[in-house]
């Protein structure tokens, strides 16, 4: 089967599965969706969201992310991973936006991407979620899925990324990028899973990547 027709039957069964794809960060805009993605590095959304209501009871504002302080947010955030790195980021892109973007979240890649701690994976979630611009933010569950199911050689996720571009319509990026972490975590893990009786692997996975699942 052709990528870009195995590509067709992946968007059509995914969204039979998930009509309806809820942002997994609790968030109130893009400031928040902005911290709430930051913290996810490394970590899970769950424990973000675990600990992000207290954060933003505190400091649901750039200025009051600043006014806060590095040690009070790391204090509020230590239970997530590398959280030194992530407070003094969240507090130093906070100044940046208050300085020069007037508080706001700017809704560019160039401009996102240039805040402290923002990589072009952070940029892309906010803009797809936050400013409904198209984008496909490339996770780990994402990344393994398309090699698995052949989309993609999967050598970085600069090149899964792309890949997954040239073969989904712009149209489907937003939507999509969340379906396939949603069928990562419930029917399809790294590990233990059955390639021949889930729903797409089934039929999409390589010969050579049942091969080596069946090596594990």
């Amino acid at each position: 089967m052709k990528r870009s027709e195995k590509a067709g039957r992946i968007a059509v069964l995914l969204e039979e599965l998930y009509p309806e794809v809820p942002i997994p960060l609790d968030h109130s805009d893009p400031y928040t969706l902005l911290v709430a993605v930051m913290l996810s590095a490394q970590t899970t959304d769950k424990k973000v969201n675990e600990v992000t209501p207290a954060l933003f009871a505190e400091a649901g504002s750039p200025g009051a992310m600043v006014a806060l302080g590095q040690q009070r947010v790391l204090e509020i955030i230590r239970p997530i991973g590398l959280s030194p790195t992530k407070s003094k980021n969240l507090v130093a892109l906070s100044q940046d936006l208050v300085e020069v973007h007037e508080g706001q979240v700017p809704a560019s890649f160039e401009a996102l991407e240039a805040l402290p701690g923002v990589g072009h994976k952070t940029a892309s979630v906010v803009m797809a979620q936050a400013f409904g611009v198209p984008a496909f933010p490339v996770d780990t569950h994402i990344h393994r899925l398309a090699a698995r199911w052949g989309l993609s050689s999967g050598r970085n996720v600069v090149q899964t990324e792309r890949d997954l571009k040239a073969l989904f319509d712009r149209s489907l990026w937003n939507r999509l990028h969340l379906q396939i972490i949603f069928f990562g975590r419930e029917h399809c893990p790294a590990r233990g899973h059955d390639l021949a009786s889930c729903a797409i692997c089934g039929w999409a996975a390589t010969k050579k990547r049942m091969c080596q699942e069946a090596r594990r």
